[in-house]
């Protein structure tokens, strides 16, 4: 062993099985993808957004009943910035305009004593716009994941590229495979959750790659794997730092940040799990197991022009 002043964790030990149950967990996201998809949101698919306004706290248990009872079983209805305010989602009519759905719900709405209530604003997002958005947030988390490929593969070396690029599209696939599971609604706010997953995880991903960069220069003895291993043990505590404090700032966006944000909130508390995992698991065993060695990290040494001949003063 080598002589370090801290007990070393063997994370490396239990990689084979955490690999494991990583595939496990990538081929149930798959299957759930192919066979659910995934529940887009109205920024997606398209639809009508309308805010009314109550004099008094509304009831949305009793909303969704009256919208159900007037042919709007679809609407999502949810408070939006107060209780007196509530947000209706309807998806695409063909053939009636946004105006005559408007006007449709809140005379639904007042003919079932709701109370006094008035329109506050009323939007549509056609269909052509969300399969816009659609095709632009893939292509921008492919371009993510492009670049960080690149960025890594020059800032250390293509072992570590490879390892940190499979540990975001780990995380990717895991947190798409939540929501397609569970049907939760996908919509702009939980795709912006899924590019901040990917900068959490690249990040912690990198500090890990980075003392592992440095301990395989500064230690004389010791193989790859127990290297690695005192690399994650050294990381851990700041690790984990960042990681509780994430979580609880997180937490009290899902139990007190409201119905809008709770997708952004779930996506980010799961990404934030499963990033803090793969960069211990995940991209340290990839580069593990791709043969990283001292020999690739040690920095080549450029001899001089004339070096070997001795000197003439």
């Amino acid at each position: 062993m080598l002589a370090v002043n801290f007990k070393t964790i063997a994370f490396m030990s239990a990689r084979k099985i955490a690999m494991a149950f990583s595939a496990l967990l990538m081929i149930a996201s798959l299957a759930s993808l192919a066979v659910n998809k995934l529940n887009f949101g109205l920024d997606f698919t398209g639809g009508t957004l309308i805010e009314v306004g109550f004099e008094q706290s509304a009831e949305l248990k009793g909303i969704r009943a009256v919208l159900d009872e007037n042919g709007f079983d679809d609407a999502v209805v949810q408070h939006f910035g107060s209780s007196s305010e509530v947000l209706i989602r309807l998806e695409p009519r063909e053939g009636a305009k946004a105006a005559e759905i408007g006007d449709s719900v809140l005379k639904a709405l007042r003919k079932a004593d709701q109370g006094e209530v008035d329109m506050r604003r009323i939007e549509f997002v056609g269909p052509n716009v969300g399969k816009e958005l659609t095709e632009q947030g893939g292509l921008a988390m492919l371009t993510a994941l492009i670049c960080i490929l690149i960025y890594v593969a020059f800032r250390f070396e293509w072992r570590f590229a490879l390892g940190s690029v499979s540990a975001l599209a780990h995380d990717v696939l895991l947190t798409l495979g939540l929501f397609s599971i569970l049907g939760l609604e996908f919509d702009l706010t939980v795709l912006a959750a899924v590019l901040a997953v990917i900068g959490y995880s690249l990040n912690d991903t990198i500090v890990v790659s980075d003392r592992i960069r440095e301990n395989f220069r500064k230690l004389r003895k010791g193989g790859p794997e127990e290297i690695i291993n005192i690399s994650l043990t050294q990381t851990l505590s700041r690790t984990m730092i960042t990681s509780v404090t994430t979580i609880l700032v997180l937490l009290a966006l899902f139990f007190k940040g409201g119905a809008l944000i709770h997708g952004f909130a779930t996506a980010l508390l799961f990404g934030v799990f499963v990033g803090t995992y793969s960069s211990i698991y995940v991209a340290s065993s990839i580069a593990l197991s791709l043969g990283i060695s001292k020999e690739d990290l040690i920095p080549t040494v450029v001899e001089k022009e004339g070096a070997d001949q001795e000197s003439l003063i």
